[in-house]
C-alpha cells in the first residue's frame, strides 16, 4: 500500500459527507476518475449532488451530466434535501423530443441510427464551455447501451477518463448495474470504486451500506460501512476500528454511591471495563446500571444512557421515583439520554452514536439498556456479537466504564441462555440478578459471577428497590438454587422478613 495522501502532499476533494471522507482517508485524490456503482435506490444521485455542492462551497465549479434523469428530476431530488443548485451546471444530453420519439432520425437512444461519437462530442463541447473542476456523469448504463459491444464500450469509457483527467477534473461516474452480466471493465479503468448496496430485511427499515473496493495509492478503511439517506443528505458511519483509538487514561474505579454494592463488586467498577448485568424482566437491572451512571454524573463525570426498551419519558419518571434526579442532571449537561428505535438502526450507526457520546459529549460512563432489544430487532445480522466486541474494545481503550443490560428469557429467568453466554464471554464483569421466593413473597437477589480485574465478593445478597435507590441486605447464607430455574430461601423466614421491614422504614 502506498503512503497516505497527506504524507505525499496530494490534494483531496472532500465529498461533503464527513463519514465517507473518513472512510476514504480524507477524501478523493483530485484529478482522477471514480466509479460509483449500486442498484437503484442505493443513493448514488444524492452522493453525486453532495459532492458537487461541496465543491461549490469551496469555490470549485461543478457539472452534472445526465443521460438518465431530466433536469427537473434532479432539481426535485435537490429540493427534497433543501439544497439550492442554481449555481450548479446541469447538462441533459437527451432532449425531450429524443426521449419521446426513440425511433426518430436524431435520437441517440437508437445506436443503429446515430453514432456514439456524436453524443460524446456534444458532451465534450459542454465540458470545454463550463471548465468544471468536479464532474458527475450519470450514467454508464446508457453508454453501455449505445456502444452495443464491449470493446467499443471500453474505448469510450477510457476516452472519457483521459479527456476529463487531463484537464484536472475530479470525475464521479455513476453505474446503476442494470446490465444482465457483470461488467468489470469500468472498475479496471477507474482510479477508485465505491460500491453501494441497499438491503431489505424481513422486518425493519431498509439498510444501506457501502464499500471501497478500490482506491489507488490511498490507505482507505476497508470493509462494509453503514449509511443512511436523510433530509440533510447522506450520513455515513465508518466501521469502528478499536485499534485506531488507543490512548492512555487514568486508572481508578467507578462507584455506585452504595457502600454495600461497591463492596460486592470489589471496590467499584474499573474504568475502561465492561459490565454485563443479567436478569429477568423487572429484577432491577436498569436501576443497578443507573446507580453507577447517576453517581458518576453527581461527581461531575458525564454519563450517557442509550434506551432501547422503553421511551424516554417513562424512563425519567421511573428513575425520579427511585430518587435519581435525572432531570436536574440532564439540565446540567452531566447526563444524556438517547432513545433508540432498533428497528430503524444499523449496527454501524449505533456504534457511531456511541463514539460521538465519548468523543464529543465526553461521557465516562455508557449504559446500553438493553442489548436484548437490539439483538432481537436484528435477527438477520450474523455478526452482531463481533460488532459489540469491537465497540467494547473501543470503549475500553477510551477509559469508559460500560454497562450492558441483558434480559434473560422468561419471567424468572431460565438459567443462562446462549445469547447471554456469548455476551458474558466478552464482558469484563458479570452481575446476575434473580428472583427467589420466601415467606410467600417474591424477592430479589444479586451476585457477581465474574470480574477479570481484581477480586469481588462471592456472596449472594438480597437487593431491595426503595424510594432512595438500591439497598443491599446481608449475605443470604441459606439461599439455594440461584443458577437454577427455582431459587429458594431455606433459612429463617422471620429474620429475613424483619430485615426487609427495616429496609423499607429507611
Amino acid at each position: 500500500m502506498n503512503a497516505h495522501p497527506s504524507e505525499r502532499n496530494v490534494s483531496l476533494a472532500k465529498t461533503g459527507i464527513a463519514g465517507l471522507d473518513e472512510i476514504l482517508g480524507g477524501g478523493l485524490p483530485v484529478g482522477h476518475f471514480y466509479l460509483i456503482e449500486g442498484h437503484p435506490g442505493a443513493g448514488k444521485t444524492t452522493l453525486a449532488l453532495q459532492f458537487l455542492l461541496e465543491g461549490l462551497n469551496k469555490g470549485e465549479s461543478g457539472l452534472y451530466v445526465t443521460l438518465l434523469e431530466s433536469k427537473d428530476e434532479l432539481i426535485e431530488v435537490a429540493r427534497s434535501h433543501h439544497w439550492q443548485i442554481d449555481n450548479l451546471s446541469l447538462f441533459e444530453l437527451a432532449t425531450p423530443d429524443e426521449a419521446v420519439f426513440p425511433d426518430g432520425p436524431h435520437t441517440f437512444f437508437h445506436p443503429a441510427e446515430v453514432e456514439l461519437g456524436q453524443t460524446t462530442e456534444t458532451l465534450l463541447e459542454e465540458v470545454e464551455r463550463v471548465q468544471p473542476m468536479r464532474i458527475v456523469f450519470d450514467s454508464l448504463s446508457e453508454i453501455r447501451l449505445l456502444a452495443r459491444d464491449p470493446p467499443r464500450y471500453r474505448r469510450q469509457v477510457l476516452g472519457l477518463k483521459q479527456f476529463f483527467t487531463t484537464r484536472g477534473s475530479t470525475v464521479l461516474v455513476l453505474d446503476d448495474l442494470t446490465s444482465n452480466q457483470a461488467d468489470l471493465q469500468p472498475q479496471s479503468i477507474a482510479h477508485g470504486v465505491i460500491c453501494r448496496e441497499q438491503m431489505t430485511p424481513e422486518y425493519r427499515a431498509e439498510r444501506r451500506r457501502c464499500r471501497i473496493s478500490k482506491l489507488r495509492g490511498v490507505k482507505f478503511r476497508g470493509g462494509y460501512h453503514d449509511f443512511t439517506i436523510e433530509t440533510v443528505g447522506i450520513k455515513a458511519y465508518p466501521r469502528l476500528r478499536a485499534s485506531a483509538h488507543l490512548e492512555p487514561f487514568p486508572s481508578g474505579h467507578i462507584l455506585s454511591g452504595s457502600k454495600e454494592l461497591d463492596a460486592l463488586v470489589g471496590g467499584g467498577i474499573p474504568r475502561g471495563s465492561s459490565t454485563l448485568i443479567l436478569g429477568p424482566a423487572g429484577s432491577g437491572k436498569s436501576t443497578l446500571a443507573e446507580s453507577f451512571a447517576m453517581a458518576a454524573a453527581r461527581r461531575g463525570e458525564k454519563a450517557m444512557i442509550f434506551i432501547f426498551d422503553e421511551n424516554e419519558r417513562s424512563y425519567i419518571e421511573r428513575s425520579e421515583g427511585m430518587g435519581f434526579k435525572v432531570r436536574e442532571l440532564v439540565e446540567k449537561a452531566l447526563l444524556k439520554l438517547q432513545q433508540v428505535d432498533p428497528a430503524e438502526l444499523a449496527p454501524g450507526e449505533f456504534a457511531y452514536n456511541v463514539r460521538l457520546a465519548v468523543e464529543e459529549f465526553e461521557a465516562k460512563v455508557i449504559v446500553i439498556d438493553s442489548l436484548s432489544g437490539y439483538m432481537h430487532a436484528m435477527p438477520a445480522e450474523n455478526f452482531l456479537i463481533l460488532h459489540l466486541r469491537e465497540l467494547l474494545s473501543y470503549l475500553s481503550q477510551k477509559g469508559v466504564a460500560t454497562f450492558i443490560i441483558f434480559v434473560q428469557h422468561g419471567l424468572i429467568g431460565d438459567g443462562l441462555d446462549a445469547g447471554a453466554l456469548d455476551v458474558s464471554y466478552i464482558a469484563d464483569s458479570a452481575i446476575l440478578l434473580r428472583y427467589f421466593e420466601a415467606g410467600g413473597e417474591v424477592r430479589k437477589a444479586i451476585s457477581v459471577l465474574k470480574k477479570r480485574s481484581g477480586s469481588h465478593e462471592h456472596t449472594i445478597r438480597e437487593m431491595t428497590l426503595t424510594k432512595n435507590g438500591l439497598d443491599l441486605g446481608e449475605t443470604l447464607k441459606d439461599f439455594n438454587g440461584i443458577l437454577g430455574k427455582s431459587p429458594q430461601y431455606l433459612g429463617d423466614i422471620e429474620t429475613l422478613m424483619k430485615g426487609k421491614d427495616e429496609n423499607l422504614r429507611t
